[in-house]
């Protein structure tokens, strides 16, 4: 199956991640596996490009997590970094909520920004080939099941993508999401793991800043 206006290619594909860094440097969107699950994705330093994919997948406005290359990008965003947020984003699978240190990129979140760095997969050699970080929510509208292959996706999204990168069938689960703030430790979704698990990885108060 293939949209009228879309292209699709195998992550097996050697082109395939050029391909995508190509479409999301021109400010359009991809959908491709993540480290989790199959994701929709635009340039997060591109504001239009961010404001069509919330237009496409959350119409309802509410930030969307961040996929980052490395952790230089933290502080390039302006988040505030501490040594249990290092901690917690070189754990695979896990998205942090970081607050605002200034006001870049505004359009990502007005005080805090969830931002994980992937460990593997498409999305990792993608970022890293792009060098910036991409806009990563599920493959899915608001309120829908995330997409477990392109085929479901492109029944979602049809055209509204310029290209889909086909990884097959993906049956994972979305990433955790955790939140640090001084005197406490919030799971606002457990994801891949399970309650005890992420409580085990919490830090002791007092919060290190």
């Amino acid at each position: 199956m293939r949209s009228r206006g879309s292209e699709v290619v195998s992550e097996r594909d050697p082109r395939s991640v050029l391909r995508a860094s190509e479409v999301i440097r021109a400010g359009g969107i991809v959908v491709a596996p993540t480290d989790t699950i199959y994701g929709i994705l635009a340039d997060a330093t591109n504001y239009g490009a961010v404001k069509r994919l919330r237009s496409v997948r959350r119409p309802s406005g509410r930030p969307f997590l961040l996929i980052v290359p490395d952790v230089s990008w933290v502080g390039k965003i302006g988040l505030s970094l501490g040594r249990e947020h290092l901690r917690f984003l070189s754990v695979p699978g896990v998205t942090v909520v970081l607050r605002r240190r200034v006001r870049l990129y505004h359009w990502l979140g007005r005080e805090t920004v969830a931002v994980r760095i992937p460990r593997r997969g498409f999305v990792l050699r993608l970022v890293r080939h792009l060098g910036r970080p991409v806009v990563a929510p599920s493959a899915n509208p608001e309120g829908k099941p995330p997409a477990r292959t392109v085929e479901e996706a492109m029944e979602y999204f049809r055209d509204e993508v310029s290209l889909y990168v086909d990884g097959g069938r993906v049956e994972g689960r979305p990433s955790a999401v955790v939140r640090l703030e001084e005197g406490g430790f919030e799971i606002l979704r457990t994801g891949v793991f399970s309650p005890d698990s992420l409580k085990r990885l919490r830090p002791r108060p007092p919060f290190p800043g």
